[in-house]
């Protein structure tokens, strides 16, 4: 979702070389892409529109009130459409997904260039820097002949990095303190599966599986006893405990949560959808009995249906 103001005021002369294309020419296949003139990158261009968007005296009102605070709904909603696009293999989304997620970083540093901290210039000076640091196998006289060595490589960079930026102080708690900068702003889920992964590497793991079922088990008892005792807050940390350990049997099985989770939403409102048709969009009063067996039906169709796909 993208909610952008028409250019318009006395600076309306701007839209050109910002929103102005040169009509194709027939005699030319590139003209139909060429841009007015004073704007033929793309990305500078579209820095020029943010910039007036965000302009005080023309600009569009509900830009202007927009901060780093108010946009972090905005950012994560368009990494997940950017990740549900991949999922589903559409090109053509994917890219309107990513201009998107490409117009939150340029509203940002937009921000960030309007309290005098930093700029989109900035930002691609600092990744540019850091992947070439991070990557001497590539750019140094390092050597790295797997991908493994080179997350080796990578993490003890990281390290080296961290710990000059720290002066040198060691800390008592190392890995905790790297994974709790690691995940911060993370999706629950897949900070859940960082913790675990790097905490297993750590050593702390069980022996064997049957160490990760015994614990799914013990949580669940914990959360029902939670639940019965009427206690929320105890019921909602022991419900976060079961989901902490149904992510360490995921990684355990080489499973992801969030892709097994994203597709059960999608299994779910395909269902749903069937449903709400077979009954014409009122679901009120149904028995459960009824429900249940549109529900079945729903679920036959669509293994008929994914059994006739190539």
């Amino acid at each position: 979702m993208v909610i952008l103001c028409p250019l318009n005021g006395p600076d309306a002369g701007l839209a050109d070389g910002v929103g102005e294309r040169v009509a194709p020419d027939a005699d030319s296949s590139m003209a139909q892409h060429a841009t007015v003139p004073g704007d033929q990158d793309p990305l500078r261009r579209l820095e020029r529109v943010v910039a007036h968007l965000r302009n005080p005296e023309n600009g569009c009102p509900w830009d202007l009130e927009q901060t780093h605070a108010s946009l972090v709904p905005y950012v994560l909603e368009e990494a997940h459409e950017v990740a549900d696009a991949i999922r589903h293999g559409d090109d053509r989304h994917l890219k309107e997904e990513l201009g998107d997620l490409l117009l939150q970083v340029v509203l940002h540093a937009r921000i960030g260039e309007e309290d005098s901290r930093f700029d989109l210039t900035a930002v691609a000076t600092a990744i540019s820097d850091q992947l070439i640091r991070r990557h001497p196998h590539v750019f140094g006289e390092a050597t790295a002949e797997s991908s493994d060595a080179v997350r080796l490589s990578w993490e003890a960079i990281k390290a080296a990095e961290r710990a000059e930026q720290t002066g040198g102080e060691r800390s008592s708690s190392p890995l905790s303190d790297q994974l709790a900068g690691k995940v911060r702003g993370q999706p629950a889920l897949a900070a859940a599966m960082t913790i675990s992964r790097k905490a297993a590497k750590a050593g702390f793991e069980w022996d064997a599986m049957d160490g990760v079922w015994g614990k799914v088990q013990e949580e669940l008892d914990e959360l029902k006893d939670a639940i019965a005792s009427g206690d929320r807050r105890h019921a909602q940390d022991e419900l976060g405990d079961v989901l902490f350990t149904l992510v360490n049997v995921a990684r355990w099985c080489g499973l992801d949560p969030e892709e097994g989770l994203a597709a059960t939403n999608h299994r779910f409102l395909d269902r749903f959808s069937r449903v709400e048709s077979a009954l014409k969009g009122d679901l009120q009063g149904r028995s459960i009995q009824e429900l249940e067996e549109l529900w079945q039906q729903a679920k036959a169709a669509i293994r008929a249906e994914n059994a006739q796909s190539p």
